[in-house]
């Protein structure tokens, strides 16, 4: 699987980065709208490829005579489900990041309650700390392991 940026996360959902009107409210309807977008393309396009690849290994399960070409396949394998466990993952995240939308908590810090920023967002939507918070959260993360 290729690594997605969050503009093709954008192009993905068929959205372009969002510009808020003069005066427009934080979390708008429409800001709102946008960001539930996103997280659905993302959520469909990662369930996509997780059945693309339970059809795939399917397909592609062999047993071959040859040790080496076994040992290759069960490695591509291994991989492919490491990957796709890491996405199960953030599926979650995805899931508890639309119900946040759902309850109009979507775009505010965890940590201070102050608003993540359209832009931090469009680049993680399932951000939930605001970029100070998470600055010093990972400055203590770093100090607890040293």
């Amino acid at each position: 699987m290729t690594k997605k940026s969050s503009l093709s996360l954008l192009a993905l959902a068929g959205v372009t980065p969002y510009n808020a009107k003069k005066d427009e409210e934080y979390m708008s309807d429409d800001q709102l709208l946008h960001f539930k977008k996103i997280l659905n393309a993302w959520h469909e396009q990662i369930c996509t490829e997780s059945t693309r690849t339970v059809d795939r290994m399917q397909d592609d399960a062999a047993n071959f005579a040859d040790p080496s070409d076994r040992a290759t396949q069960e490695e591509e394998f291994s991989l492919e489900l490491r990957t796709r466990d890491r996405e199960r993952k953030l599926l979650k995240k995805i899931e508890r990041t639309l119900k946040k939308l759902d309850m109009d908590d979507f775009g505010y810090c965890d940590s201070c309650g102050e608003e993540i920023g359209l832009r931090r967002l469009e680049a993680r939507p399932t951000a939930d700390l605001c970029i100070d918070c998470k600055t010093l959260a990972e400055i203590r993360e770093k100090q607890m392991m040293a």
